[in-house]
């Protein structure tokens, strides 16, 4: 590891200065991605900036429309919230299957969204549940925040501060998890929202994307005895984990189960 300057926000606009005046700063929320990044000289920051102490930042509230959830919230925390799992049941399971519980006591939503691991599980309930993501600057819809491998809409230095979460009708996450990491091999958010069936596909290809042919063959609702068609391996990830077609075949399977876990 690098030498770096810690520095620990009083607030979010003091993180954000504190970044502006680094010359090349990085934001420390649950520290699963950046410190062991870090620990193997992947990244070498010259300021790490800690919004662990941001309690602004933190927090569930839950209002007759949505779930908003702030981004330093740990992924236990929703997993056991009693409001997440009246609102959102899927939500809250899929919080229970990230990880160990090491990881869900100390990772974060926000972090999680910000390094947009293509096996993560978060961006699934984003894109799934057509969630907005907040930051210090404006709101930005699910759909265009993640854009591609570990990449996202944020501008430099911009800080999520929450996610909201409009409520479903009924939604459901299935997930094949690596069995050593939990990460998803492939993992699938089913809802019916205000807009329409939602099919979101996370660790499958290098970003979340949503499963929309199998969208259009649900006509509106979701149904776990629906024949769905079969999506094209090309694209998709392949490793020693899973080939392109698993993937590919596991989708159809997952989307089932999600759907199924709807109810």
């Amino acid at each position: 590891m690098h030498a770096f300057t810690y520095r620990r926000a009083t607030s979010v606009a003091d993180a954000v200065a504190a970044f502006k005046s680094a010359d090349d700063g990085a934001y420390l929320s649950g520290g699963h991605t950046l410190l062991p990044a870090m620990k193997q000289r992947l990244a070498a920051p010259s300021d790490v900036i800690d919004l662990a102490g941001l309690d602004e930042l933190s927090g569930i509230a839950v209002d007759a429309d949505a779930v908003s959830i702030g981004a330093l919230t740990p992924h236990a925390v929703v997993a056991a919230s009693a409001e997440v799992r009246a609102a959102i049941p899927a939500l809250a399971a899929l919080a229970g299957k990230i990880g160990d519980p090491q990881v869900r006591n100390k990772g974060t939503i926000g972090g999680s969204i910000a390094n947009n691991d293509p096996a993560a599980d978060y961006p699934a309930a984003l894109v799934g549940l057509d969630a907005t993501v907040v930051t210090e600057r404006r709101s930005i819809a699910a759909d265009e925040f993640f854009t591609g491998l570990f990449e996202t809409a944020l501008e430099e230095g911009e800080i999520v501060t929450a996610v909201r979460f409009p409520r479903p009708r009924r939604a459901g996450y299935a997930k094949f998890p690596n069995p050593a990491s939990r990460y998803a091999i492939v993992g699938v958010m089913a809802a019916e929202t205000a807009g329409g069936v939602r099919i979101a596909v996370t660790g499958a290809g290098p970003c979340v994307f949503r499963a929309t042919a199998m969208e259009a063959a649900l006509g509106g609702r979701l149904d776990a005895e629906a024949a769905l068609p079969a999506l094209s391996p090309d694209g998709l990830n392949a490793d020693i984990h899973a080939s392109a077609e698993y993937r590919a075949h596991m989708v159809g399977v997952m989307t089932q189960r999600a759907m199924a876990a709807a109810g």
